[in-house]
């Protein structure tokens, strides 16, 4: 089977709407720390459903992560990275498992849910600057393999564990990329043994993560001529509007 046969059902026109979302997503990333995962499922349920949108994103993202893996590596806290692999790899596993259980309207409802929570938890993990020990990490990243495995727009809260762990930086860039690495292996492992990485998955799962390359070189270059709060402000408003819409959309289909 083809990978090109994953295109067959997707016109050019939406094809270019896809790329254009996730050189934006990739930009926003870039400056903000987070965006591919909370922008993506915007334009990905309304063209192929909500079912493969989290092995799409897990696929693409290895694109973004290896990346920043490879580029930020001697920033990198390889203690910590292994504290949250070693805590979250069983339940990351068991989160993508449940995913491939859901129905459409089920999925839509989990990424939707995630997505609307990431914006307050965000912000009010930020309010109350939390300090964790290498305990409360590896408590807190039991819970976050839960919702990186089942659901999209959860890497906030990694972001929010690692920098409530102490680190800043260029090394919570580097210690998300790789840990995110990580557990988008063991997701892809798990879709893949249950069937749900089809050439249309995997198809626009390269060209999403295609569009990360130059994505990651107009962030550098729109850094210094646009405040980061702007864009974080922006992005939280789509994440919640997308998020109410796809649990609307879900409700409707469950009523």
């Amino acid at each position: 089977m083809s990978i090109l046969s994953g295109f067959a059902d997707i016109s050019l026109s939406q094809l270019l709407l896809v790329a254009l979302v996730a050189l934006l997503a990739s930009i926003v990333g870039g400056l903000a720390g987070y965006g591919t995962g909370a922008l993506m499922p915007l334009v990905l349920v309304p063209l192929v459903g909500a079912e493969p949108v989290v092995p799409i994103i897990a696929i693409s993202a290895i694109f973004t992560n290896g990346s920043r893996a490879v580029a930020y590596l001697r920033h990198a806290d390889r203690r910590r990275v292994l504290i949250v692999l070693a805590a979250a790899a069983l339940t990351t596993a068991l989160g993508a498992y449940g995913y491939t259980r859901l129905t459409n309207a089920g999925a839509a409802l989990a990424i939707g849910a995630m997505l609307m929570l990431s914006v307050p938890l965000r912000r009010m993990l930020r309010r109350r600057r939390l300090r964790i020990g290498d305990g409360g990490l590896a408590a807190g990243s039991v819970g976050y393999g839960v919702l990186v495995g089942g659901t999209s727009g959860s890497g906030v809260i990694l972001l929010s564990l690692l920098m409530a762990a102490g680190l800043e930086g260029a090394a919570v860039i580097a210690t998300d990329a790789m840990i995110s690495l990580g557990t988008g292996l063991i997701k892809i492992s798990v879709f893949g043994f249950a069937g749900a990485v089809t050439a249309q998955v995997l198809a626009l799962a390269l060209l999403i993560g295609g569009m990360a390359v130059p994505g990651a070189f107009l962030a550098r270059a729109f850094v210094e001529r646009m405040p980061v709060h702007i864009h974080t402000a922006i992005l939280d408003v789509a994440v919640i509007a997308g998020g109410m819409v796809m649990i609307s959309a879900a409700a409707r289909h469950l009523v």
